[in-house]
């Protein structure tokens, strides 16, 4: 079974990793998207919150499924039985850093990980981009995937 762990925090939240799990499900049998638990680390919502909003994001699609873990990644799809990591690259520039943690990942851990691009248009939407629109009060309805609600 090919089971794959998309780890992030707010990213599922925009349309560029929206469409990346969207993509890694023609040839995925399964995906978590894994919330990763950091107390020094500030969100913008609470774990359980971004739990329940990703998993209402996805709610028709029986082979995801969302999991707020603490510690590594690797760790995690090891616990979860996930055969591969899946990151998101949204420009060339990150694909030299993703490709190091692929290497990493690979070598600490035995988990492979598949590095998929963001479509083109979709570059420009990044996770840090729409918690700060957000936290000025601005609409991000165009960045935020199709059914998606932010309950703030």
């Amino acid at each position: 079974m090919n089971k794959a762990i998309f780890p992030g925090s707010f990213d599922p939240f925009t349309k560029g990793h929206h469409s990346i799990v969207r993509r890694a499900l023609t040839f995925m049998d399964e995906i978590i998207i894994g919330i990763g638990v950091n107390e020094n680390k500030k969100s913008f919502f609470p774990v359980d919150k971004r739990v329940a909003m990703i998993k209402d994001l996805y709610l028709n699609e029986p082979r995801i499924s969302v999991e707020a873990y603490d510690g590594l990644t690797t760790d995690f799809a090891i616990k979860s039985n996930a055969r591969f990591i899946i990151r998101g690259i949204r420009c060339v520039r990150d694909f030299e850093y993703e490709e190091t943690i692929a290497d990493i990942n690979r070598r600490l851990s035995g988990i492979e990980t598949i590095l998929l691009f963001t479509e083109p248009e979709l570059t420009s939407v990044s996770s840090s981009i729409a918690r700060e629109l957000l936290s000025y009060g601005k609409d991000i309805s165009m960045l935020i995937p199709e059914g998606m609600r932010l309950d703030i």
